[in-house]
Formats: C-alpha cells, sequence, structure tokens
C-alpha cells in the first residue's frame, strides 16, 4: 500500500568489507562541504540493483534522479560504466570507477523474500579511498519500492554531506483546472520528486493554502464550502475532515505549532483589521496574539516554538516583523524596498524565507531572523508561497507563467543556482513539503 510509514520498512546494516578482505583507506574519507556556498557536483556511478525483473533498474534510477535534482550529485551515464557489477557484496575494481572519474559509487541488489516481501539493499563504496562508506537493507511490500530508493538517496545523502536527506516526503499543494476566471482547485499530494499524485479534495469547492502538521500525516486548510474561508483538518491516509472552528469572519493562513498542538492563523474582525490568533486543537480555546489597527497576517513559529514570523502594513507598507509566542515584544525585521510577503521560518532555525514584490517583479528570498543577510534566490513574474523541505537546504513555490496558462510549481537551493521545475498532473499552487515521513 501507497501509505506505508518508514516504520514497517524494517532497516538492516550491511558490514563493511564482505568478500574483500581489508582495504586501506588510500584518501580521505570522501564527503561534500554544503557549507561552501556554491559546490561542484559530485560525480558518482549508480549501478542498475540486481533483481531478477525491471524493478532493481527502476530503484537505481530513482536514487539517480533525487541525487541529481539535489545540485549536489551529477550521476555518470552509465555507457561509461567499464565493470559490470556481478556481486554487490565484493568489492568493485576501484581503477575500473576511478578512471571514468567515480568519486562514489552505489551498487546493490534487489529480492524477493518468501512471504512477498521484497529485500532492497545497497553499498556506498568511496572509490578513490578503496573502502565502503555505508551499507544497509531494507524490507518492504512491493508496492513501496519507490519509497525504498528515496530512503536510499537520503542514506547516500546524509552519509556524503552530513545533513538528513530530504527525497522520502510528499508534497501537497492545490491543483488547479480549467479557465482563469473558473479555475477548480483541488487538493492535491504527491511525492516529492511528482510520484504517487492523487487528490484530496472533490474540487466543488475553493481551496487554499494547506501545510503539513510537523508530527502526523495531517494538514490544515481553508475552503470555501460556505461561502467564507474556514479552516479544516484532514488526516491524509483516512481522508477523515473536521472543521477547526466556525469563526463568523474571514480566517486566512493557517498554520500548525512546531508540536502539532495548535493552528496559528489570521482573523478579520468586524472593524475590519486581521490579526492572528492561535487555536489549542484539543481545547478549541482562541488567544488572540497581535491588537494592531493594521492588517496582521501569514504567521509562522519558529522551529522551537518561541517566536512568530508575520507580516503587518503597521508601518505603510507590508514588511515582516517577529514577536515572542505570546505575542509579546513585536520587532521589524526586514527594511528593504517593495513589500515583503508569506513568511516562513527553516525547519533550521537559521533563516526566514519571503516572497518581495518591487515593482512588477516577484522574488523568492531569505533572511538571518534578525533581518539580516537578505538574500534573493529567484525573481519572476508573479511568484510566491516558499515552502522549506525538512532539511532547510531547499525552498519550493509556485510561479505564474508569463506567457499566460497557470501556476506552476519550482524548487530552488539557498545557492539559487539549482533552480528545478517539479512535474505536477496540471497547473499546480501554494505547496507546503511534509517532514520525512516516519
Amino acid at each position: 500500500m501507497r501509505d506505508m510509514l518508514r516504520s514497517i520498512i524494517l532497516i538492516g546494516t550491511l558490514a563493511a568489507g564482505i568478500g574483500m578482505g581489508a582495504v586501506a583507506p588510500a584518501h580521505a574519507v570522501l564527503e561534500i562541504d554544503v557549507n561552501k556556498g556554491v559546490v561542484e557536483p559530485l560525480p558518482i556511478a549508480i549501478t542498475d540493483f540486481l533483481s531478477g525483473d525491471q524493478m532493481g533498474a527502476d530503484i537505481a534510477g530513482v536514487v539517480a534522479a533525487d541525487l541529481r535534482r539535489s545540485g549536489l550529485f551529477a550521476p555518470i551515464d552509465k555507457g561509461a560504466f567499464i565493470e559490470k557489477i556481478s556481486n554487490p557484496d565484493v568489492a568493485p575494481r576501484f581503477d575500473d570507477w576511478k578512471v571514468i572519474n567515480a568519486q562514489a559509487l552505489v551498487t546493490g541488489r534487489v529480492n524477493v523474500e518468501g512471504d512477498g516481501r521484497i529485500r532492497a539493499e545497497f553499498r556506498l563504496w568511496d572509490t578513490f579511498a578503496g573502502q565502503q562508506l555505508v551499507g544497509e537493507q531494507f524490507f518492504a511490500n512491493r508496492g513501496n519500492w519507490r519509497r525504498i530508493a528515496h530512503i536510499i538517496a537520503d542514506a547516500i545523502y546524509e552519509r556524503l554531506t552530513g545533513e538528513k536527506g530530504y527525497f522520502d516526503t510528499r508534497i501537497v499543494y492545490v491543483d488547479e483546472t480549467g479557465p482563469k476566471d473558473k479555475r477548480v482547485k483541488r487538493l492535491a499530494i504527491m511525492d516529492q520528486d511528482g510520484a504517487g499524485h492523487r487528490y484530496l479534495s472533490d474540487g466543488r469547492s475553493i481551496v487554499m493554502t494547506p501545510r503539513f502538521s510537523p508530527s502526523r500525516q495531517e494538514i490544515t486548510y481553508m475552503s470555501y464550502e460556505n461561502g467564507q474561508p474556514q479552516v479544516y483538518l484532514l488526516q491524509i491516509e483516512t481522508g477523515q475532515r473536521e472543521l477547526v472552528a466556525n469563526f463568523p469572519n474571514m480566517t486566512f493562513a493557517p498554520r500548525f505549532s512546531p508540536d502539532g498542538q495548535k493552528v496559528i492563523m489570521s482573523l478579520l474582525r468586524d472593524d475590519g483589521n486581521s490579526n492572528i490568533f492561535t487555536m489549542d486543537l484539543r481545547s478549541r480555546n482562541t488567544t488572540r496574539l497581535t491588537n494592531s489597527a493594521a492588517i496582521d497576517t501569514s504567521p509562522s513559529y519558529s522551529p522551537d516554538g518561541s517566536q512568530i514570523v508575520f507580516t503587518s502594513d503597521r508601518g505603510g507598507r507590508t514588511q515582516i516583523y517577529v514577536m515572542g509566542a505570546d505575542g509579546s515584544n513585536p520587532r521589524r525585521i526586514s527594511f528593504g524596498d517593495g513589500n515583503y510577503s508569506t513568511p516562513v521560518w527553516s525547519p533550521r532555525g537559521d533563516l526566514i524565507a519571503f516572497t518581495k514584490q518591487t515593482g512588477s517583479e516577484f522574488q523568492i528570498g531569505v533572511m538571518r531572523t534578525d533581518g539580516s543577510g537578505e538574500r534573493i534566490l529567484s525573481s519572476g513574474f508573479l511568484q510566491e508561497g516558499p515552502t522549506w523541505a525538512p532539511n532547510g537546504r531547499v525552498l519550493m513555490f509556485f510561479r505564474e507563467q508569463s506567457g499566460g496558462g497557470g501556476p506552476k510549481l519550482f524548487s530552488i537551493d539557498l545557492t539559487g543556482r539549482n533552480e528545478q521545475a517539479i512535474p505536477t498532473q496540471g497547473f499546480a499552487s501554494d505547496p507546503a513539503w511534509s517532514p520525512l515521513l516516519e
């Protein structure tokens, strides 16, 4: 089943050096320094996993595609391979891989167990040091082969960069179809690479701003079912849905707290101003955090839950502010030209992503949490809505096509040099990145 969680994909470690004897390292252990800024992609050879059918090649293909999209790896064309791997338990002929400049090598196999499950195993080799860096095996139902591939890609990414990967994740977004003045908007979900697409709503009501819970496979979103936006919770796997509360006026931009126990949002009051409120999901008690004669909206918690970033026009133009989680000590942190919106705190806690509009240009950027170090990563026509990968290294956002049509999803890393189009079934907006699946 597609909804199997990582906890039932059994993981084991493969010992180094099986069938190879002791191999003395010739060089320092291979690693990628992701903190250098611009990183030259690492040449890596990913062989087809040995199997009795197409699955071995398919798993290797997904691993290679994941690593290539990260911008940190350059998978080598299989046509350049000299050695044909016939036993992944035996040390490869390292010279055959060094001559094609494969600094890292991935080998593996896929077997079918007696109970029908598959066992997938892989080994990551440092070809220049002549040693195994990591080896693991996974047991899962056959239908979960793509998840196994993503988990393997995460393991390789983590071993070579020292940071968690982000490939075994999903994206929830708003799927848009039909003419621009009569768009049908449905909630949709897919793997981070665009596979496994399915709809979560039927399109009879407009939906907006889906956001993942940090602790459960649950989202919060807005729906116009009764002629005004209301906030809902949706359990992704069961389809169970509930109304958060029946607020009398407009509600905007709901997000979860880091512990998943609260939803923070902007509520429009009778005085015409919008302020920021939290709701405890157990007690349904609501707490007001801002009380200004302005539009305060787009709140997002810091990962430790101690602070909240939001936007406000209390200074005349829409800018970014930070305050305590109880609403105390609000302070402006953005001072650039233009208007700022949709701030989102990085899961690492070090940066805040934002949308910035200057004239007719829209930009996706990041700044430190005190507002310093502002950097623009992408500029374009009508682009907005950044969302962070769980490792805090990559952002996804949506952009309207300048020649007409509709919005599409894109990702970009913190260098601003690796922008990737994300495949979707149709037009797509309002992406939200899940945590790593469990």
